[in-house]
């Protein structure tokens, strides 16, 4: 299927592991220039040495804490106009109402709620100026499961939905699509310290967090290309009528109302 993103212009946060490393080989290997967005300088070097190797696209790095001052701005100068934007930077800690303290809570929405917003904001009057564009949120599908013990993630990440429904319902009108995707458990280093962690809180043991991975549909957690060939349809003019909508992929997870 020829999804016709030869060309585009492509702006990916959190791009240096798990999904964001993804999107990032999955949009290259589409034929898009990227601007990938992360803290680590030297892991975001790795990627664009190695996309480098295989296609002939443009590759620019920017190390930034997008929580900093100012670092929206410092996105627009280095990025430029972009034709999709992903916004994917950010974890939101796991824990309780009393594990998870007021610092914690505001830092972990800092980055992953405010930094979404913030950035929507700034990039979308330009994709307006210049024609239109697209805006895909990775979110989780944690703002589906109203789970205890992710408190802080399920109420920022729901709160994403909505942001992201209230923007995406209208933003056709300026020729804009705005969409969400909330995975479940991916095949990245994030799932597998989140089920360590709960295997200590569970069963006193960390090591057996292969038990609790067992719970899981077809006993194993999303292969990565199983999130990122999403993000790519979406992100595509055979998608060109989709906006204002969320797309859970997780292998029914969020229907059986648990995360694990």
């Amino acid at each position: 299927m020829d999804l016709a993103l030869n060309g585009k212009r492509v702006l990916i946060t959190g791009a240096s592991q798990g999904i964001g490393e993804g999107l990032s080989y999955a949009f290259a290997e589409e034929g898009c220039d990227i601007h990938l967005i992360a803290r680590s300088k030297d892991k975001l070097e790795a990627i664009r040495d190695e996309i480098r190797k295989s296609r002939d696209v443009n590759v620019t790095i920017q190390d930034l804490d997008l929580t900093s001052e100012g670092a929206v701005e410092k996105v627009l100068e280095s990025a430029g106009n972009v034709d999709i934007l992903i916004n994917n930077a950010g974890v939101i800690p796991s824990g309780n109402l009393w594990d998870i303290d007021e610092k914690k809570w505001r830092d972990g929405w800092e980055l992953k709620v405010f930094g979404y917003i913030n950035l929507t904001r700034a990039i979308y009057p330009l994709m307006k100026e210049q024609g239109g564009g697209v805006i895909i949120n990775n979110i989780g599908n944690g703002g589906e499961v109203f789970d205890p013990n992710y408190i802080a993630g399920s109420t920022g990440n729901a709160s994403l939905m909505a942001f992201t429904r209230a923007l995406g319902g209208h933003s056709l009108d300026d020729n804009i699509r705005v969409v969400g995707v909330n995975p479940g458990p991916v095949d990245t280093d994030r799932i597998y310290n989140m089920l360590r962690k709960r295997a200590k809180e569970w069963h006193g043991d960390e090591s057996r967090y292969e038990e609790l991975q067992q719970r899981y549909p077809l006993k194993r957690p999303a292969h990565v290309h199983e999130i990122t060939d999403l993000f790519l349809f979406l992100a595509s003019y055979r998608s060109g009528y989709t906006s204002g909508a969320i797309f859970t992929v997780d292998g029914g997870i969020a229907s059986r109302r648990s995360v694990i």
